[in-house]
């Protein structure tokens, strides 16, 4: 089985998407995003300006055309995902892949998740820990942090967590998580708390926003961030959606998950490698799109299988590598 997986905010840089981007089926999807919401996001990506890109309210957004775009690229080499997830808003992205959002409806509800959480008035910060445990980071989190003003916000690994909340917290957390034995802590360039209480101020309004969205049953299962577990069901997606505004991401539990229905290799779509670094130490196969030589290594992916006859053997392997070359990718 292979599993496609979304990359979220955490990704950007300007000039992202360039391993793809001159694909045309990834600049039409790029095109695309940019009518729906009446930006240039192709531009936003290529050029930025930095402060511009980062910036929440079109961070979420240039992120996700980036993610659609790709995926426009891929599908183009025939290849579909038997399994979908998306780390944080890459979710969405993986919705629409699934086919419970439309490409417009994925497009403005992230902009609409943006702009919220644009609009959080508490100061935040969000830091990557290497070398704690999740349960580890939880009681530290919970002696620096007490009222709600830090949370373990992402669980990538069995020793790879980030934690998210108030500057002064995360200061006294990070003095516990060196004491502690923690190798790496490094602060994440973002504009707020994500996946934290400090987003419930907007966690209503964002609430009521998913519930007025229309969502199809998916194509395929998809590893909801709240849960760490497949879906299949509209409504749980619906609730998923809602739950990690302000939730733990369970990404961990989502590889594991992965490997339990029978993935064994996995495409990141988007302009990322870190989702492709947690799945190879989790035991996947993966390949980046962020990686130049991705056509070769997509069309290689998936070996020969007679029980399986959506795996390509070498013969449609290489000509599936000729056809995205010949589309344009360099």
């Amino acid at each position: 089985m292979l599993a496609c997986f979304f990359p979220g905010q955490g990704t950007l840089r300007v000039g992202m998407g360039r391993t793809f981007r001159r694909h045309p089926a990834a600049m039409a999807a790029l095109a695309e995003a940019g009518d729906v919401l009446g930006r240039d996001l192709a531009a936003l990506c290529a050029r930025g300006p930095q402060p511009a890109l980062i910036s929440t309210e079109n961070a979420q957004p240039a992120v996700t055309a980036c993610n659609l775009a790709a995926l426009a690229a891929l599908r183009a080499t025939g290849l579909e995902p038997d399994v979908v997830a998306g780390h944080s808003v890459g979710e969405l992205s993986a919705l629409h892949a699934a086919g419970v959002l439309d490409f417009a409806a994925t497009l403005r509800l992230v902009e609409a998740r943006g702009r919220l959480m644009a609009r959080v008035r508490r100061a935040g910060v969000m830091s990557a820990v290497l070398g704690l445990t999740p349960a580890e980071a939880a009681e530290l989190v919970a002696l620096a942090g007490p009222g709600g003003s830090l949370a373990v916000a992402i669980e990538n690994g069995p020793d790879h967590v980030v934690v998210s909340g108030s500057p002064d917290a995360m200061d006294r957390f990070g003095v516990l998580a060196m004491e502690r034995g923690a190798r790496k802590m490094t602060p994440l360039s973002v504009s707020h708390a994500f996946h934290s209480p400090l987003m419930s101020e907007v966690a209503r309004e964002w609430a009521e926003r998913v519930a007025g969205e229309r969502l199809r049953p998916p194509r395929c299962p998809v590893l909801l961030n709240a849960t760490g577990l497949p879906a299949t069901d509209a409504e749980e997606m619906r609730r998923g959606l809602t739950a990690q505004l302000t939730g733990r991401v369970l990404w961990a539990g989502a590889l594991r998950a992965a490997a339990d229905l029978g993935v064994r290799d996995c495409v990141e779509v988007g302009d990322s490698r870190t989702l492709t670094g947690l799945a190879r130490a989790a035991g996947l196969r993966c390949v980046s799109m962020s990686d130049p030589a991705w056509p070769r290594n997509v069309a290689r992916l998936r070996p020969a299988d007679p029980a399986d006859p959506a795996r390509p053997g070498p013969r449609e392997a290489g000509a599936r590598e000729a056809g995205v070359r010949e589309a344009g990718v360099r």
